[in-house]
């Protein structure tokens, strides 16, 4: 038994994607995460290891995320393969035929989707390519010689060097599009199109089943007088109204045909050289009437350019008011995760930014001058044969936040999940506290300092030599929780990637690309 599932499916999948992140029940977050990537693999930087899909490393991803930064309906588009228009090259036509049996001659490609049959120009102007100069003396299309710049709606040459090529023009994309859903490889398309204002004429003027390019497939032999017009050549087939005009050379064959009449209705077609007055000859033209996609080309984008991938946009930068974000340490791993709960809660989390640690406000003669190094292991006796162990991310000289992680090798076992032999702290996971029963000092490893919890503290900011410094996390006895709840929501996303040391003058710009 033979099945396909088609591209449609993806299309619907990526719409629907679109409208789950939009809709304001749901919670989708960017993340970032892994402070420490060289211990995992030391050659981390040159050779980031693929992500694991399974329920295990989905734990370790949240054991390493350091933050997350909410992803709102303007964040999201569906965005399709970009493609500068540049002279020279041989583009691919809209053909509503492509397959494994009549591929695509450039490429190859088996269906439309895979083939390059559309452009940008350099003024962010989108176009279809209707036709490429393919006729039986260029069977594999003609190099394209001048760049689309119009915005009529009907197709047309974009130049005078007679390359051959008609250009359908779309859309148009905006500065604030470019700077948010542009990657390298692909380009956002409308995300309104079936109802917005903007691209109205382009959508409105589309005829469902509008015939704009016949294919001469065959020029014939001996059709009748020779440099001859035949007008109002009528396309018979499913539709209506449809008409050309069959240009005839000097030497008795079909040199070219232009569409007259698009007319509506088509799902097949065919000219009747009969019923247009032209001479079949000894051999008879052939031809290719190709056919729209539904509803007529610039009717439904989405469905015409195959935009079945979607882009998420998120800017990190740093906040004085919502210190989330870390600065002089590096992350390794970005990720998308869905509906995440608050923490301590079972409801889902919706703050814009929210940080992923665990953090403690240190009190002591030296904490305004001590340095702690990144990644570098501080442990408190809270109870006697009893350790607390954690690992720096950040550590703030000014306000004494000290912000770390607790990771699977401090509790007895490696980042794989397989227990260790001789685990130097023991199987148990221990928290730090603000009342330990042996003094509780924290020991810096290196270093000789002696720091403590700051037990009177609590709040989310603090007041300095007459300023307020805000904390990002709520503190109660001198501890901040994590305003998530670990493991909670799905991991939907992961990429392991060079690290990336964030400077307190820096934002990133993450784009996130799923493929559906």
């Amino acid at each position: 038994m033979a099945a396909i599932i088609t591209d449609q499916i993806r299309i619907l999948n990526a719409k629907n994607f679109v409208n789950e992140v939009s809709n304001t029940s749901n919670s989708y977050y960017s993340f970032i995460g892994l402070p420490n990537s060289s211990d995992y693999q030391t050659n981390w930087n040159t050779s980031p290891p693929s992500p694991k899909d399974n329920f295990d490393q989905e734990n370790s991803y949240w054991d390493s995320m350091i933050a997350l930064k909410k992803i709102v309906a303007s964040d999201v588009r569906l965005v399709v393969p970009k493609r500068f228009w540049s002279s020279g090259t041989v583009y691919e036509m809209y053909r509503h035929d492509y397959s494994s049996a009549n591929q695509a001659p450039q490429s190859g490609a088996t269906s439309l989707y895979s083939a390059s049959y559309f452009v940008i120009n350099e003024n962010y102007r989108v176009y279809i390519c209707l036709q490429n100069g393919t006729d039986p003396d260029n069977p594999l299309g003609r190099s394209s010689l001048d760049q689309p710049d119009f915005t009529d709606l009907e197709p047309r040459a974009a130049g005078t060097s007679s390359d051959g090529y008609v250009w359908k023009y779309l859309y148009t994309i905006k500065p604030s599009e470019v700077t948010k859903f542009e990657s390298t490889d692909y380009m956002p398309v409308p995300s309104d199109w079936e109802t917005g204002t903007d691209n109205a004429a382009v959508r409105d003027n589309a005829v469902d089943g509008s015939i704009k390019i016949v294919l001469v497939t065959g020029k014939g032999v001996g059709l009748g007088t020779a440099n001859r017009v035949y007008t109002r050549v009528p396309i018979k087939g499913d539709g209506t109204g449809a008409e050309c005009t069959v240009f005839i050379d000097n030497n008795q064959q079909v040199n070219s045909v232009v569409v007259s009449s698009q007319g509506s209705g088509y799902t097949y077609g065919n000219l009747d050289l009969v019923a247009g007055g032209v001479p079949l000859g000894t051999t008879r033209p052939t031809f290719n009437v190709i056919i729209p996609p539904k509803g007529g080309h610039g009717k439904d984008i989405y469905r015409e350019l195959g935009a079945y991938n979607v882009l998420l946009y998120s800017r990190i930068e740093n906040d004085p008011q919502n210190p989330d974000f870390i600065t002089g340490n590096e992350f390794a791993r970005v990720g998308l995760v869905e509906n995440p709960l608050s923490y301590n809660s079972t409801a889902i989390l919706t703050s814009l930014k929210a940080s992923a640690v665990n953090a403690l406000k240190l009190v002591g003669a030296s904490y305004s001058t001590v340095t702690f190094n990144y990644d570098a292991e501080v442990t408190q006796t809270v109870a006697t044969g009893t350790t607390a162990v954690g690992r720096v991310i950040n550590y703030d000289q000014t306000t004494g936040v000290l912000k770390y992680w607790q990771d699977r090798a401090q509790s007895g076992f490696t980042t794989a999940g397989i227990a260790q032999t001789n685990p130097k702290y023991g199987f148990d996971r221990v928290e730090f506290t603000s009342t330990p029963s042996t003094g509780g000092s924290l020991n810096i490893a290196g270093g000789s300092e002696v720091l403590a919890i700051d037990s009177t503290f609590s709040g989310i900011s603090t007041v300095i030599n007459n300023r307020t410094y805000y904390l990002g996390q709520t503190f109660a006895s001198g501890l901040a929780n994590p305003e998530v709840k670990k493991h909670s929501g799905n991991i939907i996303y992961v990429d392991n990637r060079p690290a990336v040391t964030r400077s307190s003058n820096q934002k990133e710009d993450i784009k996130i690309i799923l493929q559906f």
